[in-house]
C-alpha cells in the first residue's frame, strides 16, 4: 500500500526568519511538504497560481498587499483554497476582515509547534478553526444589531448541533422560517456560516455553554 501523499504548503510572510522557522517546523513532520515561500501578498497570489498548494500559511500584515487582500484574491480565483491566517497580536482588527475573506484557520504567531500542525491538519480536512482567545478578542470588536429572542433560540439550538429541521420541530415553526432566522442572525453577526455564527455568539456572550434552549414564544 502506498504512503499517503504529503500535504503541500505555501507560506507567505515578509520576515525571512519567521519563514525559516515555519520551514523548520514543516520539515520535522513528513505529513507536510513546503512547496513555495512568498515574501509578500502579490507574490503569494502568483505562487498559488503556479503551485496550487493544499494549504497556505498567510501572514496577515505584509507591506505590498496584506494577507486579507491576498486571501480575497486567491479565494476569488480558487474558491476551494485552504488558507490559515497568521497574526502577531490577539484581537488584530484585520482578523475580522480575514474571516469575511474566507480564511479557514487563524493562528497567533506565538502558537506552539503542535498547535500549528494540528490546525493545519484540521483545515486540510475541511474544518474551520479559530482559537478561543482569538474568537473572544475579535468578538468584542464586532458590530451588529441585537439578535431577537427567537434568533437567540435558533442560535442556541444550532450550537447544540441541531439541523434546521430539528430546530423548527423543537420551536414549532417551519423549517423555512428557521432558515430565515438563521440568515438574519448570520447577517447581524457578520458570520460566514452557522459554525462561525455559533463561535461569535459564544465569544460575545449571546449564548453560553450552560444555556438551555428556552421554550418557544409566540
Amino acid at each position: 500500500m502506498m504512503d499517503q501523499a504529503p500535504i503541500t504548503v505555501m507560506t507567505a510572510d515578509d520576515h525571512p526568519l519567521f519563514r525559516q522557522g515555519i520551514a523548520s517546523v514543516l520539515e520535522s513532520d513528513p505529513a507536510f511538504q513546503l512547496v513555495a515561500e512568498a515574501s509578500g501578498g502579490r507574490e503569494a497570489i502568483a505562487l498559488y497560481r503556479r503551485q496550487h498548494p493544499d494549504l497556505v500559511l498567510m501572514d496577515i500584515q505584509m507591506p505590498d498587499l496584506d494577507g486579507v487582500q491576498a486571501t480575497q484574491a486567491i479565494r476569488g480565483e480558487f474558491p476551494s483554497a485552504a488558507i490559515v491566517v497568521l497574526t502577531t497580536y490577539e484581537g488584530d482588527a484585520l482578523v475580522l476582515r480575514a474571516m469575511k475573506a474566507g480564511a479557514a484557520g487563524y493562528l497567533l504567531k506565538s502558537a506552539a509547534r503542535g498547535e500549528m500542525l494540528d490546525t493545519m491538519r484540521a483545515v486540510h480536512a475541511g474544518r474551520r478553526l479559530v482559537p478561543p482567545l482569538l474568537v473572544r478578542a475579535v468578538a468584542r470588536q464586532l458590530p451588529g444589531d441585537a439578535l431577537t429572542p427567537r434568533e437567540i433560540q435558533v442560535l442556541e439550538l444550532a450550537a447544540l448541533g441541531k439541523s434546521n429541521r430539528l430546530i423548527g420541530r423543537q420551536l414549532c415553526i417551519a423549517e423555512e422560517t428557521v432558515k430565515v432566522h438563521m440568515k438574519n442572525l448570520m447577517s447581524k453577526l457578520q458570520a460566514n456560516d452557522r459554525t462561525h455564527a455559533v463561535l461569535i455568539g459564544l465569544g460575545r456572550g449571546i449564548i453560553g455553554t450552560r444555556n438551555r434552549p428556552r421554550p418557544p414564544s409566540n
